[in-house]
């Protein structure tokens, strides 16, 4: 019996050393195998902490905020052209001139009839003037009884009848003056001037052209301003709590990519569009160097306020990025190891992101080749950039 016993005790005991042994040499297969894969050149960049001046992204066109299009008042035939496209204009620098032998016979008409008028109101004067005298003579003589108090009686309704002759003949002579200032300022229409200073940016219009008819439409000329333009933006709804008025706009266009222009909020559209979710913002830009063109697209940046002492690293080392989470993974060099990690991230700047946790300043972050390397493995540093 116990002889038994002691050879089951030998059986498992032979048993636990065989499973120990096999149990050791995988592990040092394994071991082997990952001492064996070479180290991954990739190129990492240190975490610094900087200035961060945040914004939001933007784009939009600009435009001239002030124009003019200008038409004709007085239909008629134009018998001159003043100007050419691009000239530079005053206000009242006349465009145009329509034919106006209508006018000036119309305008002729108008002062003879004042003129007539004015004879009238002489007339009436006179008149009444020799009835008030005349009233005065019978008044006095009927004191003394001297005359019927018939003839006193007519004296007076003809004095009242010359002050009704003169006050018809006064408001005839407004009337006729009237129609002169009337016939005036429909002459003075026939010269199209420039309702602004600016720069005539169009011209639609030649002599013998027909304008001002009835119902018509055509833009003689278009007068714009240059020197000051409008950008407007769109901005997503969920941003639009950082943006005020009078903050500065940054941005840039395809046709001058290398130049930066400024521009100031002016206004702030207080409904959003109910296709994309947007708010447009207005802002005004000075253009007196006459560089940027009203039509062009543009890709701004609004800026909305200035942190200092934040840490940041380049998007590059951003392995997956949930931006709304604000949520990433990045590889980090821990000696000759990377190590991956998980942050918490903040706003962005171009082609940098903060890090607001799960970070050191100083920590270097891989940038290039982390594609290639997984957690745990070997690396060597083909680059290391300052930040």
């Amino acid at each position: 019996m116990n002889r038994s016993i002691s050879l089951a005790s030998v059986l498992v005991l032979l048993w636990i050393s065989l499973a120990a042994c096999t149990g050791s040499g995988d592990a040092q297969k394994l071991n082997d195998k990952n001492s064996g894969r070479p180290p991954v050149a990739v190129e990492a960049t240190k975490a610094i902490l900087s200035d961060l001046t945040e914004g939001i992204d933007a784009v939009g066109s600009l435009s001239y905020k002030f124009g003019a299009e200008v038409k004709s008042e007085y239909a008629g035939i134009v018998n001159e052209v003043c100007v050419a496209e691009w000239v530079t204009v005053k206000k009242g620098t006349p465009l145009a001139r329509v034919d106006t032998r209508e006018l000036e016979i119309n305008l002729q008409k108008a002062k003879a009839a004042a003129e007539l008028t004015r004879a009238n109101l002489v007339q009436a004067e006179a008149t009444g003037i020799r009835a008030e005298r005349n009233y005065e003579r019978f008044r006095k003589l009927g004191q003394v009884g001297a005359i019927a108090q018939q003839s006193l009686d007519d004296a007076a309704t003809e004095r009242e009848v010359a002050a009704a002759r003169i006050a018809a003949a006064k408001a005839q002579l407004n009337v006729a003056a009237e129609d002169v200032q009337h016939a005036q300022t429909r002459f003075s229409k026939s010269v199209i001037c420039s309702p602004m200073d600016g720069v005539v940016s169009s011209r639609g219009v030649n002599v013998g052209d027909l304008v001002g008819e009835a119902g018509s439409t055509k833009v003689m000329f278009r007068i714009i301003n240059p020197s000051i333009l409008e950008l407007i933006v769109a901005v997503p709804s969920r941003e639009m709590e950082a943006v005020r008025v009078g903050q500065s706009l940054t941005f840039s266009t395809d046709s001058m990519p290398e130049k930066a222009f400024t521009g100031r909020v002016m206004f702030i559209n207080p409904a959003v569009n109910e296709t994309d979710r947007s708010v447009k913002v207005t802002a005004e830009v000075e253009n007196l160097q006459g560089q940027l063109k009203g039509g062009l697209f543009v890709k701004g940046r609004i800026i909305t306020g200035k942190r200092s002492g934040v840490l940041k690293i380049p998007r590059t080392a951003l392995l997956n990025w949930d931006v709304a989470a604000k949520k990433g993974e990045l590889f980090v060099v821990d000696g000759e190891i990377a190590r991956r990690r998980t942050v918490s991230t903040g706003s962005v700047l171009e082609d940098y992101v903060e890090i607001t946790s799960g970070l050191q300043t100083s920590e270097q972050v891989i940038t290039r080749g982390g594609f290639n390397v997984k957690d745990g493995d070997r690396v060597t540093l083909s680059q290391v950039h300052g930040g």
